[in-house]
């Protein structure tokens, strides 16, 4: 088939098509996607289902919603920038902004389905609380990790293990399960546990009796009775299907005057809470895909699970979530009613494992132990020369927009921003050859990349950020200078797949900063990093401290974070000498992020930047394959 028209006022949603089975496209990414434009009953985009093998038997009769155009393309006719992104991605023309990564693209799709149609509150309700569901990255985010990247995958691997006749329960569905049980934290949870506090009081149901009510499955009568619970209550008032519980009168004494560590808590009713939001969106097409197959294969395995099973009947009973779900091929499944105990319950989430807190008895407190270690083994602080610390941009001569001043930022901070441009730019600059890529990571309102894209026009500049709006005034100064070799991609940086050759990023927060340094070093390609937040530094998924094998040899993990802690004192209004050690340890800490670059065939260099009072956090760190 022919790739999809371009057209100047539409926006190109393209979403990964590998196979079908129980009536619903897979990856599940698209299936999640699909349903959600059903659910808000999107017209918005043009969608391309983007082979990732050859197929011949693609059918899209009853997986995809009514009224949406759709179109199968192959991989090469995607625009250049989703070429170097992972799917789900939305493209606006003139292709050169893009959004990428499940949680960014349905964020989109519910915020421009509400600006189509203000009317549909309850859509833009999806985003939670603040609009913040789902927003923080899954690099940070365990919750997001959870329902972006590691539910999918599992259920996906779960299914292929399905032909098998025993497939293991992912731990992701365990770990699911035993969030359900836990104690849920509104901003005004205080008031609504005392009006359950007071619904117990007035039914005679003990603290007990009431908790083992969210081990079953409510049935559409009970959700329609005047016995439900509060939280049922709260979660479909908002909903529209119950009028709000009554919070006119005063309640009395005894309830006002109970102790907060005596009112009960409040129960799940949807994945986040109390509340109908996108991560229960994200969750359904995969938690029914997993409850098929437990149905069909391991039914006896269901009773382990009664919190997921009432999570997925109660889903049912919300607005228009059964038409949805109908038009994108999924059949809600009917389950046995389910009744287990809290003793059970408790038993089973026992078995889930968890983080093992680290102990170590040898641990020394404060820094001037931890460095006296490091000395011993021969490491100090020390820096690299500057290569030119007089260097600067002539910034009176530059455009306006090339500025940070063209931001929202005081004068003097706009100085100090410039110090520090003139030093990333120099070493950038000094590196960089014609028809290089340079992307600029965690790109902010793109300081650094819109200057590095007018200063090295034969060069194709990438910004790369999670935050919407900073990206969004970044492309309003590049449009203002007429630039045309940037892109802007609205992503976390792990959905980045292109080829680059130098990877630069200023002030990138804890563990950004060595997501930054690992991604450039996966493509050999050179970095310029400037960390900050040390303090934010901690083991990841993904990253265990210190990195290298030197720094591990000799510090414990808490010691390697005792470090971490003291290289964020060195604010201008501190004393000279905990700056004095502050600075010490950013070194220490950058030294170890060095070393462990080194070991993997690159050379490295930790520089301080000129003027040192440009930034409390005024390292460098350099790094250039070998």
């Amino acid at each position: 088939m022919k790739g999809i028209k371009k057209s100047l006022t539409e926006e190109y949603l393209y979403l990964d098509f590998s196979h079908q089975m129980e009536g619903c496209i897979f990856p599940l990414h698209t299936s999640v996607t699909l349903f959600l434009l059903s659910y808000c009953d999107c017209k918005i985009f043009k969608v391309g289902l983007v082979l990732t093998k050859e197929s011949t038997d693609i059918s899209l009769k009853n997986v995809v919603p009514q009224d949406v155009e759709i179109q199968i393309i192959s991989k090469q006719e995607l625009p250049a920038i989703v070429q170097n992104c992972c799917l789900p991605a939305v493209v606006e023309k003139p292709d050169n902004f893009c959004r990428a990564g499940l949680a960014v693209v349905l964020r989109h799709i519910i915020q421009k389905s509400y600006e189509a149609d203000p009317s549909k509150k309850e859509i833009l309700e999806l985003l939670g609380f603040k609009k913040t569901c789902l927003k923080a990255c899954a690099e940070v985010s365990q919750w997001t990790r959870l329902c972006e990247l590691t539910i999918p995958l599992a259920i996906e691997n779960f299914l292929k293990e399905s032909s098998d006749q025993h497939p293991t329960i992912p731990a992701e569905i365990l770990q699911l399960e035993r969030k359900l049980s836990e104690p849920v934290r509104v901003h005004n949870d205080d008031k609504l546990r005392r009006q359950k506090l007071k619904q117990q009081k007035a039914a005679g149901v003990g603290p007990a009796q009431a908790k083992s009510k969210v081990f079953r499955q409510e049935t559409s009568e009970e959700l329609d009775s005047s016995s439900k619970s509060l939280e049922l209550q709260v979660a479909f008032s908002k909903l529209a299907v119950y009028e709000e519980p009554a919070t006119t009168n005063r309640e009395p004494s005894h309830i006002r005057k109970a102790k907060v560590s005596d009112l009960p808590p409040l129960e799940h009713v949807f994945a986040e809470g109390l509340y109908f939001t996108l991560a229960d969106i994200v969750l359904l097409p995969c938690i029914h895909h997993f409850l098929a197959i437990i149905c069909k294969k391991l039914s006896e395995k269901l009773i382990e699970f009664p919190l997921l099973a009432a999570w997925y009947q109660r889903i049912q009973e919300v607005p228009r979530v059964k038409t949805a779900a109908s038009q994108c091929g999924i059949q809600f499944l009917h389950l046995p009613e389910l009744l287990t105990t809290l003793k059970e319950q408790d038993a089973n989430l026992s078995e889930v494992p968890g983080v093992e807190e680290q102990n170590d008895t040898s641990f020394l407190g404060g820094p001037r132990p931890t460095m006296t270690k490091l000395m011993e083994k021969g490491i100090e602080v020390m820096f690299s020369p500057h290569p030119c610390p007089t260097w600067t941009l002539d910034w009176n001569s530059l455009p306006a927009a090339v500025s940070p001043k063209e931001g929202k930022m005081s004068s003097d901070r706009a100085l100090r921003k410039q110090q520090q441009l003139n030093n990333l730019v120099y070493v950038v600059t000094s590196q960089a050859k014609p028809g290089d890529r340079i992307v600029d990571f965690c790109s902010g309102g793109g300081h650094v990349g819109i200057v590095l894209a007018h200063m090295l026009p034969s060069c194709q500049v990438t910004l790369i950020e999670n935050k919407e709006l900073s990206l969004i005034r970044a492309k309003k100064r590049s449009d203002e200078l007429g630039l045309s070799n940037i892109w802007f991609i609205q992503a976390n940086m792990e959905y980045f797949t292109g080829m680059f050759n130098i990877g630069v990023a200023l002030h990138a927060c804890g563990v950004a900063t060595d997501m930054v340094i690992e991604h450039c070093i996966k493509t050999r390609a050179a970095f310029v990093t400037c960390p900050c937040c040390y303090g934010f530094i901690q083991n990841t998924s993904k990253f265990n401290f210190p990195k290298s094998e030197q720094f591990k040899k000799t510090l414990s993990y808490k010691e390697h974070m005792i470090l971490c802690r003291f290289a964020d004192q060195t604010a201008v209004q501190l004393p000279a000498q905990r700056r004095l050690i502050g600075k010490q340890c950013m070194c220490l800490v950058d030294l170890d992020r060095a070393r462990a670059a080194e070991e993997r065939g690159y050379s490295v260099q930790v520089i301080s930047m000129e003027p040192e009072s440009c930034s409390p956090k005024n390292n460098m760190i350099v790094g250039v394959p070998i």
